[in-house]
């Protein structure tokens, strides 16, 4: 499976599509109008960024608690409910005269739902996907999340000047019943991966499993660690530059979808892994530019370039699917979307601290030299793997999973 006609013909992947796209579209409004509605009243940078990605603090408890419903729910009825359950949290936080601290632990509640949400995608498109197609319709999904950040903060700029924040929560919560309706219309049922019930001892069990594997826990820290730190770097555009920070959001985000249009469709397999170190750094080091806080053009340049290095993240999933058994690829995608999703939101969280102590470019400059020092600790475990023939993985690992 090479081509994106191919791709589409595949039956469910369209729907799937579909209810992701509409689901990233109402994220990249709200996460926008809720920054601007908590900056506008507290003038905290800290606060600004804890609100658009504090969720992702939840991430980590879902990942320890929620995973082993990943592989044992029937997938459209779970996202059915869960896409319902986010538009309800997303107009709770429109109502007028919300606390901030009622803001936030609303975002990170439905930040725990995220987590089991990313682990049933992900493992039914591994289901619906041949094995050689996954790279490529992965590559797609977070291709739409590019354009949908960039419609969504080019968008989301005009509604929170237009509608207001609040009116702009609103439209985010129709969005996501639009993709409640996507997947209980598009999508088939479907049996769970896996037998039994979940429990939080299945789940530890595991997650132990999985990071019990040294190449695997190379690969995580890989794919959460570094570009954590950028998208610290991220979350201070509101307080770097209020009036523009949906331009840079949106350039960052075309900047990734160039990454992940190039990388999934164009990069033959054989090259891979040799871009993949390239891209790693990539992500980082245009940022340490604003050490010297330049001006907006050529800061955007930068975020820009730097953004396309996020699809070094794409070839370490593929990575990661080579050395995980089929019967747990949702609760190792669901873990590694809920780890990076944790260390965002620790970052965010990072970035803004500092940023109150020096300035947002001088902390976006030292977050991305963080980033690059991290990438270079990891690359020794990031070894090439040798060929194996499709489903070699399983074999040398129980299929039914620990």
């Amino acid at each position: 499976m090479r081509t994106y006609r191919d791709l589409f013909r595949t039956p469910e992947y369209t729907p799937l599509f579909a209810s992701f796209t509409l689901q990233a579209s109402a994220q990249t409004v709200a996460a926008l109008a809720l920054g601007t509605l908590v900056y506008e009243s507290t003038r905290s940078p800290l606060l600004s960024a804890l609100s658009m990605f504090g969720g992702s603090f939840a991430q980590m408890i879902g990942a320890l608690t929620l995973l082993s419903a990943a592989d044992r729910l029937p997938p459209r009825a779970a996202l059915t409910w869960m896409a319902l359950i986010f538009g309800a949290g997303t107009a709770v936080l429109a109502v007028p005269g919300l606390p901030v601290a009622a803001l936030l632990a609303l975002v990170l509640g439905t930040g725990l739902v995220t987590s089991l949400a990313s682990a049933v995608r992900y493992g039914l498109l591994s289901e619906i996907l041949p094995e050689e197609g996954y790279l490529l319709g992965r590559s797609v999904l977070n291709m739409s999340v590019g354009t949908m950040q960039i419609c969504g903060f080019a968008v989301g700029g005009v509604l929170v000047v237009v509608l207001s924040p609040r009116g702009t929560l609103l439209t985010a919560a129709v969005l996501y019943l639009l993709t409640a309706a996507t997947a209980l219309t598009g999508l088939s049922r479907r049996r769970p991966r896996a037998t039994g019930h979940p429990s939080l001892a299945q789940t530890w069990r595991t997650n132990a499993h999985l990071l019990s594997s040294g190449p695997r826990r190379a690969t995580y820290l890989a794919m959460c660690v570094p570009n954590g730190l950028i998208v610290g770097c991220e979350a201070l555009f509101v307080s770097y530059s209020p009036r523009h920070a949906g331009l840079l959001l949106a350039v960052a985000a075309v900047g990734m979808l160039i990454g992940d249009t190039v990388t999934g469709r164009f990069v033959p397999r054989r090259l891979r892994e040799r871009l993949g170190p390239s891209l790693r750094l990539l992500l980082a080091v245009p940022y340490l530019l604003f050490a010297v806080d330049p001006p907006l053009p050529l800061g955007a340049a930068a975020v820009l370039l730097a953004s396309a290095g996020y699809a070094a993240t794409l070839l370490l999933q593929e990575r990661l699917m080579a050395l995980t058994p089929v019967s747990i690829h949702g609760h190792a995608l669901g873990l590694h979307s809920s780890a990076m999703l944790t260390m965002q939101g620790v970052c965010a969280a990072l970035a803004g601290g500092v940023a109150q102590l020096t300035s947002p470019s001088a902390a976006m400059a030292i977050m991305a030299a963080a980033s690059v020092a991290v990438t270079l600790a990891l690359a020794p475990g990031l070894r090439p793997l040798p060929e194996t023939r499709p489903g070699a993985t399983e074999l040398r690992e129980s299929p039914a999973g620990p």
